[in-house]
Parts: C-alpha cells; structure tokens; sequence
C-alpha cells in the first residue's frame, strides 16, 4: 500500500489517473462508461490545489481497485461525488447503471461530507455534534452493505494525502475527524494498511511538534535500528533454514513501528521512544497455520521471550479477523518484535473485509455483527453524543479474548468488567446478573478482566438496574443497556409517582386520582408531572374540577386550596399546595446534584432521596408518607478549590470540616496531599460548594483561622482568584 500512495501522491492528471485505474481493475465496458460519465459530470469542477476535480474520484477508486472492489463498488466510488457536487439525480445514475450501483451511490451520499465552512473548532460542542452525525450516518449507511464504508474510507485516505493545499485550521479540523471517525473504522473492518495511513497523516497535522520529535528519532536513529533488523533477520533466516524451512517457504518483513502507534504507547506506559520494546519488528510469513507454530519455537527456543508480551491471535482471532502471533524477543541488546502468520492471514490483516473481494479463500471474515450492535443502541440512545461516545467504545479498543465455562470465546476490550462479559453473553445475562466467578474465584461484578479469564455468571429471578454503575462499564452493548433498564424503571417510578404526588395535592386516595386521570385520558403522560412543574399545575388545574365536584356539600372550602406554590431551599425546589419547613436528605442513598430524585413529606420536612433508591421503593409501596414535587435548583452553588495545610495532629481535619459545616459549606471532594515535613502539616486539596456568593467573607474567615494555599473558583475557565 506505502508504494501505491506514493505514486497517487504523484499523479496530477487525470489521463494518468485513468491508466493509473486501469493498472488495478479490468477496464470493461461499465467500468469505462462510468468513467467517461464522472469526466463529463466534473469538467471545469477544480480542488483548492488548483488540479481537475475529477483527479480525486479517479484516484479514489484506485485504492478502491486496489483492495479487490467489484465493477458496483468501483463504479459507485467513481461516481460518489456526482449527486452532491453535480445536477445529476440517483435516479439517473440508477437509469444508467442498475440498483446495485444506485444503491452504494445512494448511501454514500447520505453520508454528510464535511465541509470547509461546517469547520468549527475543536473546543466547540457543536464540533461534536457535527462528528457523531458523520459517524451515525456512516455506520447507519453502511449496515446494509459494508462496501459503503470502504470507499469512504478510500476517499479519506486520498484527502488526507492531498491536505496541504488547506490552511492550517482546516487541515487540523480534518484530521482530528480522520483521527476519531475514520481510523476507528478502519481498525474495525480489520483493514490494518489503511488505518495505520490515516492516523499518521492524521498525527501530522493534529500534533506536528509530537510528530516532529518522533520522526527526528527515527530519522537520526534509522540507519542503526535497520542495520539491527537485518542483523536479527539473518539469524532468524539461518535458523529457520536449519530447522527444515525451504527459502521458497517464507518470506521475512521489517518495519518499525508506525508514528501515532508509537505516540499512543509513549502516552500509555509513561515512556520515552528509547523504552518502547515493540519499535522494532520483524514479521515471518508462512504457508500454513502450523508452520507458524513450527516457526515461534525456533524463535523461542533460540531466543529469551518476554513471556507477559506473547499472544496468539491465531488460536483466538481477532472480531476483525486478525490472526497472528505476537511475541517479543532478546537479541543481544535490542528487543524485537516477531510477528508470526500465513500468507492468506496476512492478506486479512491488511485488507480486512476487503481481503475477501480480492482473494477468495483464506483467512478470516471479519465479524460485522458490531454493525447491526449499533444501529439497535442507536434506537435506545436518546441523544447523538452518547451514540458517539458508544460508537467510539464499540469501534476502537485493544481487545482481550475471556472464555464462558463452556469455552465460547467472547472478545471484550481491555479494561472490560465482569458485567460487560455478562451483557457480551446477552443481555438478560446482564441485566439478571447476580454473582460472578473468574477462574473458579468468587469477584464483584466489577472486577476487571485479563486476557484468558475463565467467567462464570450466575443470574437472579429478578432484574438489576445499577444505574450507578453506567460508568464502570466499558462496552458500548452494558451501557446502553443499563441506560435502557434505567429509563423504563424511573419512567414506572415516575408514573407511580405522580399519583402519589396528586393524591397529596387532593388530599384523594390514588383509585380517585386514577379515576380522575383515565376520564380526561391522561393517564400515559402522568410521568411528566413528576419533573415538570408547569405540567403539574396544569394537571392539577384540569383535576380541580373534579375534586369540586367531590366537595359540594364543603362550600367554605378556598377555591384556590390546590394552587401549587413554588418553594425554594438550599440546593432544592419543592412544588406543593402545602408549607414545607425544611428540605433534608436522607442517610440511605445521598443523591448527587443531576441524580433523579423525590421528596416524601415527614411532619413538616421533605426528604429527598434518589429515584432508585430501595427504601424510597418501600416508602411508595407503604404508603407511610405523603410524596411531594421535589427536583434540584436550577443554579448549582459556586463551586470552588480549596487547599488548606493543616497541623498533622489528632482531630486536626474533623476540626477543619466541622467548622466549614457551620459556615453552611458543602464538601464535595477531599484528596491528601504530601505532607510539607515530615511529622508538622499535611495538605489537602478539596471542592467545596459555597450557599451564597459572599467568597471575600468566606476566604477572610478561613485564612484568619487556617493556612490557605489556594481559593479558586473550579467555574472560572482561568482559575483566577475572586
């Protein structure tokens, strides 16, 4: 692939691009018509570098060739650019080339391209929004046929090698997208060569500087690690030839290393490039599995592993295909990566899906199943954000492979928990999840797994929400389900709830309430009443008249008895027709401020407790205390970093935090830091919440007591002082 971009990097006209085309595919007779059409379509059409448009679709479905597309793909690929910059319709281009083409056509432009003035800067959430709709549009497009995403990808690949004709910006904010949408994708469908093109053309512009240094590194440093690589490859030759290989029998590659991959691993070990292990690599191809086999027990037995590097991808594939073995080696003083696999894997690893267009046996099919994964947590997602931050999870993520007691093999990303095993299985399995084993050892359910694990789960007779723990889980598939469960659970609370809630207002037992809401049929949108306040009184407006009704025979009842009064408290609003005294939270659940919440009335007070809170379950199935419309102030309280010293001695800190207490401050966070020596202060580092606005009062009261590091406000995008 390196070679083939070279020469499209080189290629400025578009009689060049076409011979260039027809290097790689046959040129039958739908093939030249299409390219004549997309000539006729672009003519006087110019890209920012001042070359004919149509160069760019041409080179496009080079690589498209390139990968072993069909004459439809290459067809769509020539003409995907036609309907959306052109005034040709899908239906012409369906008139003259069939459904099939019409249909890739189709969506790859329901694809939405970037465009130069929908650029926004990285900061902007709107960039976001813009990013998960590219990467929704793309998957949703593609779920039908994965051709669609091939040659987008081909034509990323072909922009990017064309960036510098863009300014600065533009060329960043491109990158960045390649970065976060394409290359995940990429990665997925197993097309190795293409992924690892994007994130380093990607690398260059998004962070020049880091991909100075490492450029600077290999370049000052080539000549010595390649002289290393040819040193180790001669022996391993050597050895292998000993061993019974004939030279025809395989074939060894080197490499180092690609730049975004050596950045990822300087920031995820905490390294410098001299520590990498795996920058350099050398890669045996062989004719059948068991030769790679044959070929890891020279190297091994001649050679001192790193037995924590070894894995075998070619006992457990990859979901994307992938087969190889990893192991990494002493030679001397250099450490070497071996990467061990046929000559049909191979093909798989650098062509993915693609592999199995252009050679028709061997190797893997990559899994696809992560496709139609998405398209149904696209429909329990309720905003684009968390379908990106989903998609992004599913997409991109070292895989580990665990095992079911059965010995199904189940692949998870690292870091994955129990329970992400436990939904990967199925979902009932998670969300009916009750105990785990790994490895015959009993675990919580968010225990982290290793590459390996054998995991058992046993499941209960009833359903677990967790809601809590959306954000321990690490699959896209756990988190959209528990987002689920947890929907429809607080949507039954909420409705069971709003009774509760108008039965007080009434003074009515719920039956009368019920009767009241299925007469003015509003009995499937009650739910709302529980978060809405202007929906409550309305409700309460339209019930009104039947609880008059009910109270003829009390004419000295006030008319406005059901007005519901707004009361506001510290961190709480309640919504009733009767006074409340104070707003308390109970002990059993402390709800965080955001956390679905609601109030039961006690004598006087409320008491707030979070929606899925157990005890508030058995308080709205006793019926002891009467609920009331209780949601957070819109205004969080200011929030602020302290760091105070205090003397290391007993009770210093319990002193600390009684006397922020009667200063009405809120702890939010506590975090010891060093002490300042040995045996004298410590320093802690907290975020408070502060009840007004008066800081000066507060901060004068605190130093004129306590030795105050910092006092900053955690809102202020500069941290300044106030």
């Amino acid at each position: 692939m390196e070679e083939l971009v070279e020469i499209v990097k080189e290629c400025k006209q578009a009689d060049q691009a076409v011979n260039l085309l027809y290097k790689y595919t046959k040129n039958t007779e739908n093939i030249e018509k299409a390219v004549a059409f997309t000539i006729e379509k672009h003519t006087g059409q110019y890209r920012k570098s001042g070359e004919e448009y149509v160069i760019h679709p041409l080179l496009v479905c080079v690589f498209v060739a390139y990968l072993g597309g069909d004459e439809a793909t290459i067809i769509a690929g020539l003409l995907h650019d036609v309907v959306e910059d052109t005034c040709c319709s899908n239906e012409e281009i369906k008139a003259m080339f069939g459904e099939e083409v019409g249909h890739l056509v189709d969506g790859l432009t329901k694809i939405m391209k970037i465009r130069d003035v929908e650029l926004i800067p990285s900061s902007s959430n709107e960039r976001l929004v813009a990013s998960a709709l590219t990467f929704r549009k793309m998957l949703i497009a593609s779920i039908r046929d994965v051709r669609v995403l091939v040659v987008k990808l081909c034509d990323r690949l072909h922009n990017m090698l064309t960036l510098e004709a863009l300014d600065a910006m533009k060329q960043k904010r491109i990158s960045e997208e390649t970065l976060v949408v394409y290359a995940p994708i990429a990665h997925r469908l197993g097309i190795s060569s293409i992924k690892n093109l994007l994130e380093d053309l990607s690398f260059y512009y998004v962070m020049p500087n880091e991909y100075g240094k490492i450029d600077s590194y290999i370049k000052e440093h080539g000549q010595q690690l390649q002289l290393r690589l040819n040193h180790f490859i001669s022996k391993i030759q050597h050895l292998m030839l000993k061993e019974g290989f004939i030279e025809s029998d395989f074939t060894i590659q080197k490499r180092i290393k690609h730049y975004y991959s050596i950045y990822l691993k300087m920031q995820r070990k905490g390294v410098s490039i001299e520590e990498i292990l795996d920058l350099l690599a050398i890669r045996i191809l062989v004719r059948t599995p068991i030769d790679c086999y044959r070929a890891l027990g020279i190297i091994h037995q001649h050679f001192n592993p790193l037995i924590s590097r070894f894995k075998d991808y070619v006992a457990i594939p990859k979901e994307n295909g992938y087969q190889t073995i990893h192991t990494t080696v002493f030679d001397d003083k250099s450490i070497v990566e071996s990467q061990i696999r046929t000559y049909d894997m191979n093909k798989t690893a650098e062509y993915g899906v693609a592999a199995h267009w252009k050679y028709k046996s061997g190797g893997l099919n990559p899994k696809l199943d992560w496709l139609n994964d998405l398209n149904e947590q696209n429909d329990d997602v309720e905003n684009i954000e968390d379908f990106y931050a989903l998609a992004k999870d599913n997409l991109y993520s070292e895989d580990i492979a665990v095992f079911s007691p059965k010995g199904d093999i189940f692949t998870l990303p690292r870091s994955a928990t129990v329970l992400d095993f436990a939904y990967e299985v199925h979902t009932e399995v998670g969300t009916y999840a009750d105990e785990a084993y790994v490895n015959k050892q009993k675990v919580p359910l968010l225990t982290e797994l290793k590459n390996g694990d054998i995991v058992k789960v046993v499941t209960c007779k009833e359903p677990k929400y967790r809601c809590s723990w959306v954000n321990s889980v690490k699959t896209g598939k756990a988190r959209s389900a528990i987002q689920a469960n947890c929907r429809q659970k607080i949507k039954e609370i909420n409705h069971k709830a709003a009774i509760k809630i108008l039965s007080y207002v009434f003074s009515a037992p719920e039956l009368r309430i019920v009767s009241w809401l299925e007469s003015e049929i509003l009995t499937k949108k009650i739910f709302k009443a529980t978060y809405d306040s202007i929906y409550l009184q309305e409700i309460v407006n339209i019930l009104k008249e039947h609880a008059h009704h009910d109270t003829l025979l009390f004419p000295l009842l006030k008319k406005d008895r059901y007005k519901i009064k707004k009361q506001k408290f510290e961190n709480i609003v309640i919504y009733s027709n009767h006074n409340i005294a104070n707003v308390y939270f109970d002990y059993c659940c402390h709800p965080k401020r955001g956390d679905d919440i609601v109030g039961f009335k006690r004598g006087n007070d409320v008491f707030v407790h979070h929606k899925l809170c157990e005890r508030a379950a058995s308080l709205m199935e006793s019926n002891e205390e009467p609920m009331v419309f209780s949601k957070w102030t819109r205004e969080a309280p200011d929030r602020y970093k302290l760091i105070v010293s205090l003397e290391n001695k007993k009770g210093s800190l319990a002193a600390f935090l009684l006397y922020l207490a009667k200063m009405q401050i809120n702890l939010v966070t506590i975090e010891l830091g060093k002490a300042e020596d040995e045996g004298h202060a410590d320093y802690f580092e907290m975020i408070i919440e502060l009840p007004d606005k008066n800081i000066d009062s507060i901060r004068a009261n605190l130093k004129g007591k306590y030795r105050v590091i910092q006092l900053v406000s955690v809102n202020d995008a500069y941290k300044s002082e106030k």
